[in-house]
């Protein structure tokens, strides 16, 4: 059996690249509340950077969990290897030409903005990748994926893309870092949330295995509600940075599910909207931003 375009497209999760958007819509408005100008080259080399590690790291999760076994019995979306759609190898391999591709335009645009400090933080990166489920002893099977999850998809691809435009760091870069990388760690509990029934069968003890369902529930409100909150602390010199509170608006529909409804399945489009809470929150964070350069 081969996979179609549209099932390698599925195995690629687009749902979770809000991820690596948002963090790089936020880093360049933070670059532009630095210089007071676009830098939109160095900004679509950062998402590129962003968005091809993500489909890297889907096609490597796919490809080591279904050679554990781990998806055998998986609510969700598709899986290339443990359905049987594509073959183990193949899968890897797409993996690695999305690493390749993602370090081939990390090194340009490291080398283009002189970012010389960021080569090693990319070679961390793609490691981080491979490491989340790949290799003898992975980290998203200690209850550590999330950590490295807000650190790479937070932390690093915001000041990375913040840093690669303006070549230094502000308060407004570091509290937009935080907020987005706990967005994408809300994301990722979602998914594990689901997953804790079968996680725990296979021995993936991931960190909402660990904390527990009720606690695991929790914990990705939390995550939301910090995040909202802030950039809040911005407001004396960006003063609308208060528009940020209208993503509250939009968390409240996926809170509910995740704290009421306990079957996996219900779970399943909380998701895609959280990545698009995400990618809200990146937006009226920028928009804080410009309308305030716009204003003085």
């Amino acid at each position: 059996m081969v996979a179609t375009i549209a099932q390698w497209v599925a195995g690629a999760r687009l749902r979770t690249l809000p991820i690596v958007i948002a963090p790089v819509v936020i880093g360049t408005a933070a670059a532009v509340d630095i210089t007071g100008k676009l830098a939109w080259f160095e900004a679509v080399l950062a998402l590129a950077v962003g968005l091809l590690l993500q489909v890297g790291v889907n096609y490597s999760n796919d490809y080591s969990d279904g050679i554990r076994g781990t998806d055998d019995v998986r609510v969700g979306p598709l899986r290339l290897t443990g359905s049987g759609l594509a073959k183990p190898t193949t899968v890897r391999n797409a993996a690695f030409v999305c690493y390749g591709l993602a370090g081939i335009v990390g090194a340009f645009l490291v080398v283009y903005t002189a970012s010389w400090p960021l080569l090693l933080v990319g070679v961390a990166a793609i490691l981080a990748a491979w490491g989340y489920t790949g290799g003898k002893n992975p980290y998203g099977y200690r209850g550590l994926g999330e950590v490295f999850v807000f650190i790479f998809f937070g932390l690093v691809a915001t000041l990375g893309t913040t840093y690669t435009q303006a070549q230094q760091l502000t308060l407004p870069a570091y509290l937009g870092a935080v907020g987005t990388g706990l967005m994408a760690t809300a994301l990722l509990m979602a998914n594990n949330i689901r997953d804790i029934p079968t996680d725990s069968e296979v021995g993936k003890l991931t960190l909402a295995v660990r904390l527990g369902d009720p606690v695991a529930r929790v914990s990705y409100v939390m995550m939301l509600a910090v995040a909202i909150l802030l950039p809040l602390v911005l407001v004396s010199t960006h003063p609308w940075m208060w528009l940020i509170l209208l993503t509250a608006l939009l968390c409240l529909a996926p809170c509910w599910i995740v704290l009421r409804k306990h079957d996996p399945g219900a779970l399943i489009p909380v998701l895609k909207q959280t990545g698009i809470i995400n990618l809200v929150y990146a937006a009226l964070f920028t928009v804080a931003i410009v309308m305030d350069k716009a204003l003085a």
